[in-house]
C-alpha cells in the first residue's frame, strides 16, 4: 500500500499563491507521501483557450515528483455525460483530451466523473438514472476504449449524488463491461447518499483500483452556513437531508479505524489518497491526515 494526498487537498494555497505546484509535491514528499493525485483545478496542464497541451510543464512536474521521490498516480477531472447529439460529442473529446494529458504525465490512472456533481436532487430518482445508464455507459466505454491505447486505465469514482451509491457504481461499471474501466472508491463520498462506508469498501473492493480516504462531519440538525452542494469546507446536505463538512482525517465523525481495518483486511494493497475538503489550513489538517492514516493503517 501507498499512502498519498490527492492536490486537490492544497488547491486554496495553490490559488491563493502560497504555494506553486511544485512546492506542493516537495510539501507533500516532505510530509511522508509517497504518492500524489494531480486534480487541475488550481492549475492546468494545456492552454485554457486553445488546449495546446503544455509540454514543457508536464515534463518539470514529473521531474519535480521523481526528485522528491514522489509517484504520480492518478489524474482526476469532471465530466458530464448526461447530454445528447453534439453537445454530448463535445464532452467525450474533452474527457479524452485529459486522457492524452494524463498519458503524457505518465500517470497509470485517470478518474473522470459521468455526471455532473451538481445535478438537480429532483433529477437524481432511479428512473432518471436507468434512463440516462446506456449513455453514461457508452461514453465510459468509448473513453476507456481511447485511453487504453495510450496506457491509462480509466476509473469511475462515486461522487455526487447520481452517480453514487453500491448499486449504482457496480451497474455503471457491469454495463462499460472492461477490464481498463475500474473504481475510485471514495470513502466519504458514500455518505452523500447516505450508505455506510466500511460496508461500501467490502462490498466495493474487488472492483476498487484506487481510492480516496476522507472524513466528515455529520449532523441531523442544520448547523448554519449550509447549501446543498457547496462541499469547499462549507455545510452541505447528503441527499437524505444530513448537514455534511469536510473534516481532518480521524477527527471527523466517520470510524476511520473501521473504514481503514476493512479496507486492509480485503486484501487491497494499492494507492491510497487523501482528500481534505474541510475549512482548516490546508497543509495542517493534510499533514495531520497524512499521519492519522499511516498510524492508523498500522493498527488496524
Amino acid at each position: 500500500m501507498r499512502l498519498g494526498i490527492s492536490s486537490y487537498c492544497l488547491d486554496r494555497e495553490i490559488e491563493n499563491g502560497i504555494l506553486t505546484l511544485d512546492e506542493a509535491i516537495d510539501w507533500a514528499a516532505k510530509y511522508g507521501a509517497e504518492c500524489m493525485e494531480l486534480v487541475p483545478f488550481a492549475f492546468r496542464f494545456d492552454d485554457e483557450v486553445t488546449g495546446k497541451i503544455d509540454l514543457a510543464k508536464i515534463a518539470a512536474v514529473k521531474k519535480r515528483a521523481k526528485d522528491a521521490g514522489l509517484a504520480l498516480v492518478n489524474y482526476s477531472v469532471l465530466a458530464d455525460f448526461c447530454k445528447e447529439g453534439e453537445d454530448l460529442e463535445k464532452e467525450i473529446a474533452r474527457v479524452c483530451h485529459h486522457v492524452d494529458i494524463a498519458a503524457e504525465l505518465g500517470v497509470p490512472r485517470m478518474r473522470h466523473d459521468v455526471t455532473a456533481f451538481r445535478r438537480p436532487l429532483n433529477q437524481n430518482t432511479l428512473k432518471d438514472f436507468d434512463r440516462w445508464l446506456p449513455v453514461l455507459a457508452e461514453s465510459a466505454k468509448r473513453v476507456t476504449e481511447h485511453a487504453k491505447k495510450l496506457g491509462v486505465m480509466t476509473l469511475i469514482e462515486n461522487h455526487g449524488f447520481f452517480a453514487n451509491g453500491c448499486d449504482r457504481v457496480e451497474r455503471i461499471l457491469n454495463a462499460v463491461n472492461d477490464d481498463n474501466y475500474g473504481l475510485l472508491l471514495d470513502t466519504g463520498n458514500i455518505i452523500c447518499v447516505d450508505e455506510d462506508p466500511s460496508a461500501a469498501a467490502l462490498a466495493l473492493a474487488p472492483l476498487t483500483r484506487m481510492i480516496h480516504l476522507k472524513d466528515f462531519y455529520i449532523r441531523k440538525r442544520d448547523p448554519g452556513d449550509t447549501t446543498q452542494f457547496d462541499c469547499g469546507g462549507h455545510w452541505f446536505r447528503s441527499k437524505a437531508g444530513k448537514y455534511l463538512r469536510g473534516a481532518i482525517l480521524a477527527q471527523g465523525d466517520l470510524d476511520i479505524y473501521e473504514i481503514l481495518g476493512t479496507i486492509k483486511h480485503s486484501g487491497y494493497d494499492g494507492d491510497i489518497a487523501i482528500e481534505f475538503e474541510g475549512l482548516e489550513d490546508g497543509r495542517y489538517a493534510t499533514g495531520v491526515g497524512i499521519s492519522n492514516a499511516r498510524r492508523i493503517w498500522e493498527e488496524a
